[in-house]
């Protein structure tokens, strides 16, 4: 895929997967919604959670994008390294929630939890390689 091909698929809702790295060198796999803003891939987390200790140690990571199973196969990998920020994490989340939920209930639900959480993370991660395939 070319660079706009790219910034269309990644800017598509999808689930994407955080590949961290383990004390011992190991990968460490990771579902979860992101944002794609034509330059670094945003996610939020909690800040008690094993992928911030484990970016904290090494903040190297890798996220594949994949399409189902049943459509022609495209998929993008972005590698490069997560910057922690304190702020931006808990504005990400409730920004996502609508666009990764259709049901109103969910939804609502869900805002109401998380918009009185107040140990939000934003990870940004700088890509130093984008790989990809379009079928």
């Amino acid at each position: 895929m070319n660079k706009s091909e790219i910034d269309i698929f990644l800017k598509k809702t999808q689930i994407a997967t955080l590949v961290t790295l383990n004390s011992d060198g190991s990968p460490n796999a990771m579902p979860l919604w992101y944002e794609w803003n034509g330059e670094k891939l945003r996610m939020f987390s909690s800040h008690n959670t094993g992928k911030i200790r484990r970016l904290k140690q090494d903040n190297r990571a890798c996220v594949a994008v994949h399409d189902p199973v049943g459509v022609p196969e495209s998929w993008v990998t972005v590698e490069g390294t997560i910057e922690l920020k304190d702020t931006g994490g808990r504005e990400l989340a409730l920004k996502l929630v609508p666009i990764y939920y259709s049901e109103k209930k969910k939804i609502e639900k869900t805002l109401e939890v998380w918009s009185k959480k107040t140990n939000w993370v934003l990870l940004e991660l700088t890509p130093s390689r984008i790989l990809s395939w379009q079928s």
